[in-house]
């Protein structure tokens, strides 16, 4: 991973505010709260927010980002709120999940850089047992529009590091897609999503 990257996360996550707050993503609450507890990977996870809230619920919870500030503030927010996170720091291929294990993973916000994200998608594919759900929200690439006239709703400033539906269709092309549509949604998530962007949300069930 580029240095820079790496960077750019720890210097956002090491301030003493949670960039995203500490509420869990609307989207990713409302389908947990329709799903037995299991096992759940969050990838990508940040400060925490979505990853402490699944655990509220019961699940059990595995999370992963590169970001050493992010897993430090997770794990603080995981402590005030009493619950446990399996949070490691690394790259998708060297964290040593197996084939099958998650009964549930969650992808919100996940914009890995280009040259990785098919092959981060196929992993977590792998990950994910016979049946289980997967629960998505990003922007998509007509979100650099809304992004120019309000930058403080967020989001990457390169388009390649946005979503389309037909990239999302190839890499999870063995899902169920119980949802799957691009939307303009009004975000509230700290002081790093304020504001109308375009995303795409899919729920979808291995088969």
């Amino acid at each position: 991973m580029q240095n820079d990257w790496l960077e750019k996360w720890n210097t956002r996550f090491g301030q003493e505010e949670y960039v995203y707050g500490t509420a869990p993503n609307v989207y990713l609450k409302e389908k947990l709260e329709n799903l037995q507890p299991g096992s759940i990977l969050f990838p990508a996870e940040g400060e925490g927010r979505n990853a402490v809230y699944a655990a509220q619920l019961g699940w059990k919870v595995s999370a992963f980002d590169i970001s050493e500030a992010g897993q430090r503030k997770a794990l603080q927010l995981a402590e005030k709120k009493g619950v446990e996170l399996d949070y490691v720091v690394g790259e998708l291929p060297n964290l040593g999940y197996q084939i099958e294990e998650f009964d549930a993973i969650a992808l919100i916000y996940a914009h890995f850089p280009p040259h990785i994200r098919s092959k981060y998608h196929k992993l977590l594919n792998n990950y994910l047992k016979k049946g289980g759900t997967l629960i998505f929200e990003g922007f998509s690439k007509d979100h650099l529009a809304f992004k120019k006239k309000n930058p403080k709703v967020g989001g990457p400033n390169n388009v390649d590091y946005l979503f389309s539906l037909e990239e999302l269709e190839t890499d999870f092309a063995n899902f169920e897609f119980l949802e799957l549509k691009k939307t303009t949604i009004t975000l509230n998530e700290g002081d790093g999503h304020v504001g109308k962007g375009s995303v795409i949300r899919f729920l979808g069930q291995k088969k």
